[in-house]
């Protein structure tokens, strides 16, 4: 008899501890998926400011050199995205995971006139170039 009340107690226990557990698991996941899904944007928006900055060092570069010069950029983009020029500036905005919009902006000193051009998803080959006898310098994906 003194056997069966330990048994009794020792399942109550296990049954108390699973069903805890179970509710620690729910509440935790969720937890988890929001955590993910933010450092995934940060992640995301670290890449398309990357990639921003790389096109504003070769408008740079292109720049400085000054007429006749011309660099090639290769990026490597996860998401299609349309960058525009305009007023010294770089930008585009993308989509977060929760359906809001992040403007991302570089800024670089040149003469190339309002343009966009979009990057696809893999790798994209930029070129930008200050022909001779021209005012203004040109930015294109091949």
């Amino acid at each position: 008899m003194i056997g069966d009340n330990h048994g009794q107690i020792s399942l109550e226990y296990l049954l108390i501890f699973t069903v805890s557990l179970i509710i620690l698991l729910i509440f935790t996941l969720s937890l988890a998926e929001n955590s993910i899904k933010d450092t995934l944007d940060v992640s995301d928006s670290l890449d398309v400011k990357s990639d921003l900055s790389k096109i504003a060092n070769a408008i740079k570069q292109v720049y400085g050199e000054g007429q006749g010069s011309k660099q090639t950029i290769k990026l490597n983009c996860k998401n299609k995205i349309k960058v525009n020029i305009q007023d010294n500036c770089i930008s585009t905005s993308f989509k977060l995971n929760d359906n809001s919009k992040k403007e991302v902006k570089e800024y670089a000193l040149s003469n190339i006139k309002k343009t966009s051009i979009t990057l696809n998803n893999g790798e994209n080959v930029i070129i930008v170039e200050w022909p001779i006898n021209s005012e203004n310098m040109l930015i294109y994906r091949v």
